[in-house]
């Protein structure tokens, strides 16, 4: 069956940097793009990142850009988020996202738009 596992989270500084990953089986990951999605208490969820299936093409929102960097390892079944320059708006919950499609990049952070999301890793941005 399908799992994507979250992991990276916690608490850091203002201006700190973490860096996320998810370990995906059960599917052939390399033939997928993927994504990251936050959701922050009492918000609903945020697309982040896209990424596509080849790790040769990325898509951020613009809350984010130029902070944060998505990547893959295909060889690993492992999707990263490297998150820098933290602020305290980026607390939240973050998950890996797969869509139902492969070759389909979703950019939406509707939980409607992916078949599978993992359970999620805490990010906690405060000082």
């Amino acid at each position: 069956q399908v799992q994507l596992v979250e992991s990276g989270g916690g608490l850091v500084q203002p201006g700190g940097s973490l860096r996320l990953s998810c370990a995906a089986s059960g599917f052939r990951f390399n033939i997928y793009a993927m994504s990251w999605v936050r959701q922050a208490p009492g918000k609903g969820p945020e697309w982040v990142s896209s990424i596509n299936s080849g790790g040769t093409s990325t898509t951020y929102a613009d809350s984010v850009k130029g902070r944060f960097t998505i990547s893959r390892d295909n060889a690993k079944n492992t999707l990263s988020l490297q998150m820098n320059n933290l602020k305290p708006e980026d607390t939240a919950v973050y998950f890996c996202a797969k869509p139902y499609q492969w070759g389909q990049v979703v950019t939406t952070g509707a939980r409607r738009s992916y078949d599978y999301w993992g359970q999620g890793t805490q990010v906690t941005v405060s000082s």
